[in-house]
């Protein structure tokens, strides 16, 4: 099981939120030892992820239910198809049902649209990166996803590498002086990217050293002419604006990665539903 300790909290706070004092509804309705079989389905054209975590919540439920992945993380999907079963207490069933469904339906959408992405770049160079901006306390399991889409992770978080962004450049007073401090600071063992709005900047950046350069808004034939001034010395990546139908022009140029929140704050959830099939003896 790849979940992490800060991804089992979340699923625990999720069910506490959903469940509360007890499922008001299900206890009126269903007898305390009534057992079921139900399904799971994906009701529309998608790359699954998040059966694992879907499954934990079942578990987390009722550690006793039976849950069996017919179509796990990575799989295509058509159409409509059954991707999970769960069986045992009908009671609760129905009260991980909406929690393990939303997990199911979030992560689907980010794998389903990273997987869009780096299918309209094939065949270029190019990677597609995601970014920070994440649901908060989901990052773990946004990123996943990312991945299950085969695209690439950009840093996790802050103590990940060195970003010098605008507001960084702002105060430092200037690209070279940022990315001297940051040398000074960080040492060998950290890469030091600089983002530019600039082709002087750019220039700025690779005489201070940096190891990568983003890119910041550029409009394509700013980013060409970046790819030819830097000839291979520096990665590139572009960002700022970057979303489905604009990614192969952007690849086309030359650039190394091109960074998207698209893939993880856009991403459209997908269709999921649980079926009882029937009601066991």
């Amino acid at each position: 099981m790849w979940l992490d300790m800060v991804t089992r909290d979340l699923v625990r706070l999720a069910l506490a939120e959903d469940l509360g004092r007890g499922d008001l509804t299900t206890e009126a309705v269903i007898p305390a030892d009534a057992m079921a079989r139900a399904s799971v389905w994906i009701k529309e054209p998608s790359r699954v992820c998040g059966t694992d975590v879907a499954a934990w919540v079942f578990h987390e439920v009722d550690p006793t239910l039976r849950v069996t992945v017919a179509c796990g993380d990575g799989i295509d999907l058509d159409g409509p198809q059954i991707v999970m079963r769960v069986e045992g207490a009908a009671r609760a069933i129905l009260g991980a049902e909406r929690t393990a469904l939303n997990f199911l339906s979030r992560l689907t959408g980010i794998a389903t649209a990273a997987r869009d992405a780096v299918r309209e770049i094939e065949g270029t160079k190019a990677r597609i990166l995601d970014t920070r901006k994440t649901t908060p306390g989901w990052r773990a399991l946004e990123k996943y996803a990312v991945r299950v889409g085969g695209a690439w992770n950009h840093r996790f978080a802050l103590d990940d590498m060195v970003l010098i962004k605008d507001n960084h450049i702002a105060i430092a007073g200037g690209v070279g002086e940022a990315v001297s401090r940051a040398k000074a600071r960080a040492g060998f063992a950290h890469k030091i990217e600089v983002e530019v709005e600039s082709l002087d900047q750019l220039e700025e950046a690779m005489a201070a050293g940096a190891d990568m350069v983003l890119l910041d808004n550029m409009d394509l034939e700013i980013m060409r002419e970046a790819v030819r001034r830097t000839r291979g010395r520096v990665p590139l990546e572009a960002s700022g604006n970057m979303r489905p139908g604009r990614l192969r022009a952007v690849a086309e140029t030359g650039i190394d990665f091109i960074s998207m929140s698209y893939i993880t704050m856009r991403a459209q959830a997908v269709d999921v539903g649980l079926d009882i099939d029937v009601e066991l003896a």
